[in-house]
């Protein structure tokens, strides 16, 4: 039952992670601007935020594995639709719906895990979560690359489409009787929203999952600028990129994941931050390709820490009735700290090195701050 759980991550990662090569040069294939082809790629992450959010409530008033079947079956409904983007207006809200229905998926999922796991081994879970993450990071692009250039990126969708039905038909069946622990709240809505925001360790979990993604978002945006400056090609900005995803999923599937169950995620968030903070400013300080991998093979340490450490703490700081919610915002903040980390680092016209040094040193920054922000409220919100 968790290994299929775990399946559902990987697939709803690999939808968002498989459209990153196919979905410019589908919107620029239907005759859209440079504007609308943007717009249509940040769309998804816009409604994407939405959707993580309502399935957080939903998640809370009618248990996980009901979020689980009807976000698997609304993708593929959502995924379908490509067929019918016959033109930029269409395509782009194929995309509104895409994205709101998928973002239905993932809080979901990680509440159900949640839920249904010992308090011992929370931090084991969530690096599993993070190595199947990391996987669809590695596998997605590349998958849907190969099989556009054969045969078009609507198959590419519809491939996926085909995928997430067979999982809602055998989530309807492995899922429905599975022992999930739900204890709604009794205090209102506005209440149990409020008090997730007061919580200093709910702070801390959503504002590294925020300052993970924003790092992605710069990686995305200034690594391959950064390569190009050194005279090497686009397919080495990949390998850079798979660099630090192989480097994280060894370490998440190695023994090293019990660190997350004996070590205080508070202490692994801060060193998983802090070497991604460091290895930012190595990318922006070096000029040549070794030291490159060697800042990314170091930056896929710092992830393997701080994944984990976000999730357990956000575990221990919430509890079973309000945990959808507090996933919700959690995946909210995920997607947009990626839009966020290419669009402020673009707007302030950085190059790629300033862009690098920049995001560094507001790791760094963030650091010190989830250091010093003592936990005056330890209980749970």
């Amino acid at each position: 039952m968790r290994i299929f759980v775990y399946i559902i991550i990987f697939f709803a990662f690999f939808d968002l992670f498989s459209q990153l090569p196919i979905m410019t040069p589908l919107a620029v294939s239907l005759g859209s601007t440079p504007f609308a082809a943007g717009l249509a790629v940040g769309l998804y992450s816009f409604t994407n935020m939405i959707g993580n959010i309502a399935s957080g409530f939903l998640t809370d008033k009618k248990g996980p594995f009901l979020l689980l079947v009807a976000g698997l079956l609304l993708t593929s409904f959502s995924l379908f639709l490509y067929q019918l983007a016959f033109d930029p207006i269409l395509l782009l809200l194929v995309r509104f719906i895409h994205g709101l229905n998928s973002g239905l998926i993932i809080p979901a999922a990680f509440t159900f895990m949640a839920n249904t796991a010992g308090q011992s081994e929370k931090g084991k879970r969530a690096a599993l979560s993070g190595a199947f993450i990391g996987m669809a990071a590695i596998i997605g692009p590349a998958f849907s690359g190969i099989l556009a250039s054969r045969t078009n990126e609507v198959t590419v969708l519809q491939t996926t489409a085909l995928i997430m039905l067979a999982l809602a038909m055998v989530a309807v069946i492995l899922l429905r009787k599975a022992p999930v622990s739900m204890h709604p709240s009794s205090q209102d809505t506005k209440r149990t929203v409020h008090r997730l925001f007061r919580n200093p360790s709910v702070l801390k979990s959503f504002a590294g999952a925020f300052f993970l993604m924003f790092s992605q978002g710069v990686l995305a945006y200034m690594l391959p600028l950064k390569v190009d400056a050194l005279g090497s090609g686009t397919e080495i900005s990949g390998i850079l990129l798979s660099t630090f995803g192989v480097v994280a999923v060894l370490i998440f599937v190695s023994p090293a994941n019990r660190l997350f169950d004996r070590l205080r995620p508070l202490s692994t968030l801060i060193f998983g931050m802090l070497l991604m903070g460091i290895c930012m400013i190595g990318l922006g300080l070096s000029h040549n390709l070794p030291l490159l991998f060697i800042c990314m093979a170091v930056y896929g340490v710092g992830f393997a820490f701080l994944f984990p450490s976000i999730n357990s703490l956000l575990i221990e700081s919430t509890s079973d009735g309000n945990r959808g919610k507090a996933y919700g915002y959690f995946y909210a903040f995920f997607s947009i700290g990626v839009v966020a980390g290419s669009s402020v680092t673009g707007a302030l016209e950085l190059s790629a090195n300033g862009g690098f040094l920049f995001t560094g040193t507001l790791l760094l920054i963030v650091t010190a701050l989830i250091k010093w922000l003592k936990n005056t409220n330890p209980a749970k919100a």
